[in-house]
């Protein structure tokens, strides 16, 4: 019995392919994909359809929502919902991740990461085998703007997409890709993405990192489906060339950009007409009182403004034009909204460009429309008529010797020296700024910005049982700030410099620190006294806004604060 068992044969372990989980298509493709990411416009990229058996898929996604934990992160940038970091996954979790170490040991083994150097067009043994993924959550108003993805040595981009079945352009959150433009020696991102790549359940989109070229966006999602996904990286041994290029050094970079504002414009008459430093003269008076609310020419409310402004170093005037312009613009910008559809997904980016109203870009640092003026026709439109009417405002009252004069009286900053300014729509479900350090002055600024938008325009207040905002929807849904549209202040870092190689994280939300955050509030102007160190951004205006952000934003070269000493 003995000698009978010790000539049996013994059965061998077999090893499971750590590719076996993928649909058995896609790596007979190899030809096609490649072909398809060579050909791909404007930067190479392309998508695998239908990557992995579908139940194994479908496992990983119930493991990642029953067993992580999320972590919700918003900056100017971007809003997500940041899950489980796959590289820190390791052999002693497989019990309580096993599907997704089996997955993340597929994507990043030698013989998968071979094949996406073949269909990458990459010479061999490019990829290290550096894990770098972690599941991200785009609930509903989350959203990316526009970047290159260039961090440290990432060379190949891919999204892994965990969407429910069904998924409709109409609901977001598709991969947006940008072309772009020349502008000295620099490739600067157009203002609108030239392709649209949708979410669709176990597809793959992938595409070459590179700096200053790569640039995409995810779009918001529209949608009550969130929109989920595992993001990730392959990674070169070495940096890649132009790192100096690449979009989050190039927000760092103090050097003048693509998007500068110009020079400021003087005053004229700007001496005259002053009695003392808390009274308007007769003849200042009578001119603002033509379009100002007459409660802040009073001696007693200009003396409240400049100490709270003392204090602060800002202050918001609520309804700070008089009723019977409001009445036209109220009128105007809501026939504008109406007529761009704004309930309505997903949105054109053309929607509001018109002769009088410009898209500001690049992509990177803003996209808004500027209203730059318009020929006269019989016709003018809604659009064109509300702009018309901020101009108007803006060049009979902002640009104005007197307005200059009643600013020193309620800052106590000394009369503007010069202005500088822009009208600006910002629309629901497409347009925002970024902070960068190409904004920062040299000198201190007056800031002053009249926000117009749906809503009555008054201060909320807060139930201290339920913690709600009570007051009309529109200004809860404004004050909130759940749908962006607020224009926040915050501190530039001290040891920056430009030509630094390695970019900070795009999902880092602790970069900057928050000085100043302003909600959008109908006819309501914001004076802010910006220090040379401070930078500024108006947060992407999200789908659910119940109307464009407009504004006159002003820029007012003041005294600083060593000069007031002197």
């Amino acid at each position: 019995m003995k000698d009978s068992q010790d000539k049996s044969p013994k059965l061998k372990r077999v090893k499971t392919d750590e590719l076996d989980i993928l649909s058995p298509h896609v790596l007979t493709s190899e030809a096609k994909l490649r072909k398809a990411y060579e050909n791909a416009t404007p930067y190479p990229h392309g998508r695998i359809e239908a990557m992995f058996d579908t139940e194994f898929l479908g496992n990983v996604l119930e493991e990642i929502k029953k067993n992580s934990k999320v972590k919700f992160k918003e900056s100017d940038l971007f809003k997500v919902y940041q899950s489980i970091d796959l590289g820190n996954i390791n052999d002693d979790d497989t019990k309580e991740f096993p599907y997704l170490t089996k997955l993340k040991g597929a994507l990043y083994s030698p013989k998968y990461r071979a094949f996406v150097e073949r269909i990458s067009c990459l010479p061999p043994n490019t990829l290290t085998g550096q894990v770098d993924c972690a599941a991200n959550c785009h609930a509903p108003g989350c959203h990316l703007l526009c970047h290159d993805d260039v961090i440290g040595t990432r060379k190949i981009s891919y999204i892994l997409y965990l969407t429910e079945e069904g998924w409709q352009k109409e609901e977001g959150g598709a991969l947006e890709i940008y072309n772009h433009d020349e502008y000295e020696g620099q490739r600067i991102p157009q203002p609108i993405p030239c392709k649209a790549i949708l979410p669709i359940f176990n597809s793959m989109a992938y595409f070459a990192v590179q700096p200053g070229i790569s640039f995409h966006s995810v779009q918001e999602v529209y949608g009550e489906r969130p929109r989920l996904s595992i993001q990730g990286w392959y990674h070169a041994q070495e940096l890649p060339e132009g790192m100096e290029n690449a979009s989050l050094n190039r927000l760092k970079s103090t050097g003048k950009g693509e998007d500068t504002d110009g020079a400021f414009n003087n005053f004229e008459g700007i001496r005259g007409d002053i009695v003392e430093d808390e009274v308007l003269s007769e003849k200042d008076n009578k001119f603002l009182a033509k379009y100002i609310n007459e409660t802040y020419l009073s001696k007693e409310s200009i003396k409240d403004i400049r100490e709270r402004f003392e204090e602060d170093s800002s202050v918001q005037l609520r309804k700070f034009l008089k009723q019977e312009w409001m009445h036209k613009l109220d009128k105007s910008i809501e026939q504008a909204d109406e007529s761009l559809g704004i309930s309505q997904t997903p949105f054109d980016y053309k929607n509001g460009i018109s002769n009088g109203w410009k898209i500001m870009g690049p992509a990177h640092k803003q996209r808004f429309l500027e209203f730059t003026g318009t020929e006269k026709t019989e016709k003018t439109s809604a659009n064109d008529s509300a702009g018309s009417f901020l101009l108007q405002i803006r060049e009979n009252v902002f640009q104005s010797a007197p307005f200059s004069r009643f600013l020193k009286q309620i800052t106590s900053l000394g009369i503007p020296r010069g202005h500088r300014g822009r009208i600006r729509r910002f629309r629901p479900g497409l347009d925002y700024t970024v902070a960068h350090y190409g904004i920062l002055t040299r000198e201190a600024v007056l800031d002053a910005t009249l926000c117009f938008c749906s809503g009555n325009g008054e201060q909320c207040r807060v139930d201290e049982q339920t913690g709600e905002l009570i007051g009309s929807d529109a200004d809860a849904v404004w004050e909130s700030g759940d749908c962006g549209g607020f224009e926040c202040y915050i501190e530039a870092d001290d040891d920056t410099e430009d030509g630094k190689t390695e970019a900070a994280d795009e999902y880092n939300d602790e970069d900057d620190s928050e000085l100043l955050s302003v909600s959008a509030c109908n006819n309501t102007l914001s004076l802010v006294y910006r220090d040379p160190g401070t930078m500024r951004f108006v947060k992407y205006v999200g789908c659910r806004a119940p109307s464009s952000r407009w504004d006159i934003s002003m820029e007012y070269e003041v005294e600083d604060d060593d000069e007031k000493g002197e």
